[in-house]
């Protein structure tokens, strides 16, 4: 049955040979010095532009910068090397590539000010807190390019795989966050690179080995490797898990404080709620109205029960007026 799958999905007459797919994959085979040219160039290109793009907060700027970004080849070197049990260069690419672009990441951050809130840029929020979701997309994407790869007919869906995994971009934003001093932002944008090289690897290696992409001497799968990469992926799901919880954890926070805000405001006409944000352990409740507010120690009563306890809440109104209502239970 996995026989007849494989053979539906990766037909004979599609698939490449072995020499065709190292000749693209290892830097260091064939004219090595032409390829490791184009791909430092192209490495130092798009990791400059990323950086713009993460200054800038432009998303057309950054997805340029993974169109053209070089780092997925020699990641997939390191599966089929694994697969092949075969040594090869692609490791020493990926860790000088990856000192290259946290580099040039951090000497981006020289321009941005000490004061500038970097939570406040999209480009650097939404690469510092991944969750599993995103290394659920980093598997399917891993396993859509090792698929287009070994296929000669579906070469075009490369590009879209590059925007999906994402790459430079999260190494970008470890040096502008280490840079401006920021190590937990910095961390998280790592996570999210490391699990995204570990989807990528594991998932050419699991397409590599179904398509006996093996030498004579290795036809048995790689053991010790998958269970290396078990144990990173172990190591990994601990910090995504726990962001994950976090997140949701939040968002429902979030939604009851808005809920019972909302309650809170119901018999004071004109007044109404236009957003519940968290911002370092404190839920701020925005709120637009004319006039004056009911008691502030009523919401924090209404709050018992529905958020834990200690929690501070301020409140902000459009006349530009902040309270500080206090902590729930407190």
């Amino acid at each position: 049955m996995l026989g007849t799958l494989r053979d539906r999905v990766l037909p004979d007459h599609q698939r490449r040979s072995l020499e065709n797919l190292r000749q693209d994959l290892d830097l260091s085979s064939g004219d090595s010095r032409a390829k490791q040219s184009a791909f430092w160039t192209m490495l130092l290109l798009s990791s400059v532009i990323a950086a713009c793009g993460v200054l800038t907060d432009s998303t057309a700027t950054v997805i340029g910068a993974m169109i053209i970004a070089p780092l997925s080849t020699p990641i997939m070197g390191i599966a089929l090397g694994a697969v092949q049990r075969r040594r090869n260069t692609a490791a020493a690419f990926v860790a000088l590539g990856c000192l290259l672009v946290i580099l040039i990441g951090a000497t981006a951050s020289l321009v941005v000010p000490r004061s500038y809130d970097l939570l406040s840029d999209s480009q650097i929020s939404s690469r510092t807190s991944p969750g599993l979701l995103d290394l659920i997309a980093a598997l399917a994407t891993g396993f859509a390019g090792a698929v287009a790869l070994s296929r000669k007919d579906v070469a075009a869906v490369l590009p879209g795989v590059a925007i999906a995994i994402s790459l430079v971009p999260p190494l970008v934003v470890v040096g502008v966050c280490a840079g401006q001093t920021a190590w937990w932002l910095a961390l998280g944008a790592l996570v999210l690179f490391v699990s995204n090289l570990l989807a990528l690897v594991f998932a050419g290696m699991v397409v590599f080995a179904a398509l006996g992409y093996t030498q004579a001497r290795a036809q048995r799968a790689p053991r010790r490797a998958y269970i290396m990469l078990g144990l990173l992926f172990g190591a990994v799901l601990l910090p995504l898990g726990a962001n994950t919880m976090t997140t949701v954890l939040l968002e429902t926070w979030t939604s009851r404080t808005r809920s019972t805000a909302e309650r809170w405001l119901s018999d004071t006409p004109g007044a109404s709620v236009t957003s519940v944000d968290a911002r370092s352990r404190t839920l701020y409740v925005h709120v637009r109205g004319p006039g004056d507010l009911p008691p502030i120690t009523d919401l924090l009563g209404d709050l018992e029960g529905q958020i834990p306890d200690g929690v501070p809440i301020v409140v902000d109104t459009t006349r530009g007026e902040q309270i500080t209502a206090g902590k729930v239970g407190g």
